[in-house]
């Protein structure tokens, strides 16, 4: 396909479409959008979505990795959006997540070129060496402690640097599914790194 045609749009037929004030929200867990409509968001705007924010990045993984925060605002604040303007809503945040990006990469890429010419190769001292090693090990040990569909999760993403479409498209999940579950690892993983480094 070429870049100036319109990529092509799943639609999903109107019977299927899960009411948006219908958010399955508690008293307890404070306003959020429901995981279902994220993944039907998802399933009728990413492709178009991405063509869109490839226009601005001019790379195909940052796009992806775009796309990725895109919905996982949306998992986390689309709720805040009306019914009728959410499209709009989400093509903001993608806009708003590829500027971001762009400007990041391009102040890093400047702060990598300054420090390379000014500063020596970085040489590793053994108590650095031996304190990378136990970090590993600590790593380690904390990921075998998490659940198994967390680790799932967290593996692919990390180790194999899939999106998280991709993984919930490979586990036969709803993205939303996915993206909790990864919020929930992380959250583990860092109070035990900490509780073992204090």
């Amino acid at each position: 396909m070429r870049l100036d045609q319109n990529p092509p749009r799943a639609r999903i037929p109107f019977r299927a479409r899960i009411p948006f004030r219908d958010c399955g929200v508690t008293a307890t867990d404070g306003p959020r959008i429901d995981p279902a409509l994220v993944a039907a968001l998802y399933q009728e705007h990413a492709a178009e979505l991405r063509w869109f924010v490839l226009g601005v990045v001019r790379s195909a993984d940052l796009a992806d990795e775009v796309l990725q925060n895109t919905f996982a605002k949306a998992a986390e604040s689309g709720h805040t959006a009306q019914e009728a303007t959410l499209k709009g809503w989400l093509f903001r945040v993608a806009l708003h997540e590829a500027l971001a990006l762009r400007r990041r990469a391009k102040v890093e890429g400047r702060a990598v070129q300054v420090l390379s010419e000014v500063l020596p190769p970085p040489v590793e001292t053994p108590p650095q060496a031996a304190g990378r090693r136990e970090t590993i090990v600590q790593v380690r040990s904390a990921l075998e402690q998490l659940p198994r569909e967390q680790l799932e999760v967290v593996r692919r993403r990390i180790y194999e640097q899939k999106t998280f479409a991709v993984i919930a498209s490979e586990l036969d999940l709803p993205l939303g599914t996915v993206l909790t579950r990864m919020r929930s690892a992380l959250a583990k993983l860092r109070q035990w790194l900490d509780e073992g480094n204090s």
